[in-house]
């Protein structure tokens, strides 16, 4: 009996709202935005809250940069993840926020404020067993 094909291992996104493009750098968080009204979503939406529409709705490139609204130095984690670690909500220009984890600082309060400027990236955070690469969006402070 023939074996079936197995499929070469892809590169996927780990959330629905991060967009890969060629290489790490053409990365981006998509959106939709109401044609109705207005009203900017992180991700794709069929139903818009602000004015009850089904849409139609815009794709939409939300910003890298952004400002933390709020953060917390997560102490305990599952065995896979290194702890202590920063996880933030971070607020981008368009009206929206994302849950992200903040790199590049030690998680310490006093490295820490309110409105930090911060810039997205992307990087690879896991493989499945049939070797496909998953990649996640985190920020950084703005240097």
């Amino acid at each position: 009996m023939a074996e079936a094909a197995q499929a070469a291992p892809e590169i996927r996104p780990l959330v629905p709202h991060l967009t890969l493009g060629e290489t790490r750098d053409q990365d981006y968080l998509n959106g939709s935005k109401c044609t109705k009204c207005g009203a900017v979503y992180v991700g794709p939406r069929l139903f818009c809250a602000e004015c009850s529409s089904q849409g139609p709705f815009e794709s939409l490139r939300l910003s890298d940069q952004g400002e933390v609204y709020v953060w917390s130095i997560i102490h305990q984690a599952t065995p896979y993840v290194k702890a202590p670690y920063i996880a933030a909500v971070v607020d981008l220009p368009e009206g929206v926020a994302v849950n992200t984890n903040i790199e590049g600082v030690e998680p310490d309060p006093k490295n820490l404020s309110f409105g930090m400027k911060v810039k997205m990236y992307t990087e690879k955070v896991s493989e499945d067993k049939e070797g496909n690469s998953y990649i996640a969006y985190k920020f950084k402070p703005v240097e």
